[in-house]
């Protein structure tokens, strides 16, 4: 689907060097800080981060300082409504300014200050302060990038469509007040016709081929098994891409059949691709997985949730899952290639984790207010089924945020690599959304 450009407005704000020497008294950061030097070398990153990110990030050349400026960029900033502002303090005395911009525009705002500025008594204003994101850190444009992407990502989210294929009748519907996304239904039997019309190309067997290829090994699948599992891939991709949509949901327990093979593999290579793919027509883990894409890029695993009691670990098990969850474009974990465990029919995936990775598991909940799932923790190891029973692809994990695994609220919660949990914490604060554990 076709995506606007996310806007920020953005302003400096420090009285001039000239100025301060007349004064004699420049209070943090101290005499010896070149304001204007390190305002052309911030736009500098911003307009690097602007063109990575592929946003418009505006910020004002002439620093903000007297009254007039002030209310003057407010005033624009109104008028304007951009996704996000940008506000910069050089000088500790222009913080009333920054809290002022913050509580009367009502934006979501990132602030980004050179440590030695701000005492804790201005940093503690908004720290913690719904709809802001402050960075008190020396010139880091790594979270100052991040700041930009969370903008950016609710701008997308906002302008995305899902494409729902479950039950008997076609409609439209949007998520929620927080990001608006629409979900396009239509009908399950789509999936079956289109699966019909899907002729063995040249194409199918090349996929086939390349999931044999990269498997490193192969257990109950056959060889048409594997073209039946390729010819999803053409069938949800062309269903994404004939409803202009961003992402793909399926009641997929619904459309297995004799003429409706399991779209494990299909939701693999999707997902590996970018595009989140929500089992079971789940809306909460598409959504999910969504948000982690736009923010991480990285591919996320939808599971069930269980525990193993006796070494009170985590365990999930799902019969699809992405291989490339160190992230996208990077190197793809192995797999096996197995039948779907509950039917045993298809091809499904059985993906191994690496052991002592480092994951974030979580879940978000439209509502008022919007919540967010959210636990970390680390791989102890997979299991091959039989002799455990389950899903092909699971990964058990110890879990940080809680002294009972049995206590981990949520199901079909999303698993990504790497600890992102303060991360993700910032987004929820700029976006109002409540976190729970």
């Amino acid at each position: 689907m076709r995506h606007s450009r996310s806007t920020v407005r953005g302003a400096f704000l420090y009285p001039s060097t000239e100025s301060l020497r007349e004064r004699g008294y420049y209070s943090w950061p101290g005499a010896g800080f070149d304001a204007e030097g390190r305002q052309r070398e911030y736009m500098r990153e911003i307009d690097a981060i602007s063109q990575r990110l592929g946003m418009e990030i505006s910020v004002d050349e002439k620093p903000l300082h007297e009254p007039e400026s002030i209310e003057r960029f407010m005033n624009e900033v109104k008028v304007q409504k951009p996704d996000g502002l940008l506000l910069i303090p050089f000088q500790k005395g222009e913080w009333s300014s920054v809290e002022r911009i913050v509580g009367e525009t009502e934006i979501p705002t990132v602030i980004l200050v050179p440590i030695g500025i701000l005492l804790n008594p201005q940093i503690n204003t908004l720290y913690r302060r719904p709809g802001v994101y402050l960075i008190n850190s020396l010139d880091n444009f790594e979270a100052l990038e991040y700041g930009m992407r969370m903008i950016r990502t609710a701008r997308w989210m906002s302008e995305s469509r899902i494409v729902n294929v479950a039950g008997t009748k076609t409609g439209e519907s949007r998520v929620d007040d927080v990001f608006g996304t629409r979900v396009r239904t239509i009908p399950l039997e789509r999936y079956s016709e289109e699966f019909k019309r899907t002729e063995i190309t040249d194409e199918v067997r090349q996929i086939a081929h390349t999931y044999l290829r990269n498997a490193v090994k192969v257990v109950e699948p056959s060889e048409s098994d594997l073209i039946d599992a390729a010819k999803t891939y053409i069938v949800c991709k062309r269903i994404i891409e004939a409803e202009d949509a961003d992402a793909f949901m399926m009641d997929c327990l619904r459309a297995i059949g004799p003429e409706k093979p399991v779209p494990c593999m299909a939701y693999m290579s999707l997902r590996d691709e970018g595009i989140a793919m929500g089992c079971q027509s789940d809306l909460n883990a598409t959504l999910t997985q969504m948000l982690l894409l736009q923010l991480f890029d990285k591919p996320g695993f939808q599971q069930n949730a269980s525990c193993e009691t006796e070494r009170n670990h985590y365990f999930g098990a799902h019969c699809t899952c992405p291989t490339r969850l160190r992230g996208l474009g990077e190197p793809p974990e192995p797999y096996v290639l197995r039948n779907h465990a509950e039917t045993g029919t298809g091809v499904s995936p059985q993906v191994i984790w690496r052991e002592g990775q480092e994951v974030t598991m979580a879940h978000y909940l439209p509502g008022k207010p919007p919540q967010m799932i959210l636990y970390t923790g680390r791989v102890v190891r997979c299991y091959d089924t039989p002799p455990a029973g389950g899903c092909r692809t699971n990964v058990e994990l110890t879990i940080n945020e809680v002294e009972d695994v049995c206590d981990v609220r949520g199901m079909h919660q999303t698993i990504i690599y790497g600890d992102h949990a303060r991360q993700l914490r910032s987004f929820c604060q700029l976006y109002g959304i409540e976190i729970i554990s």
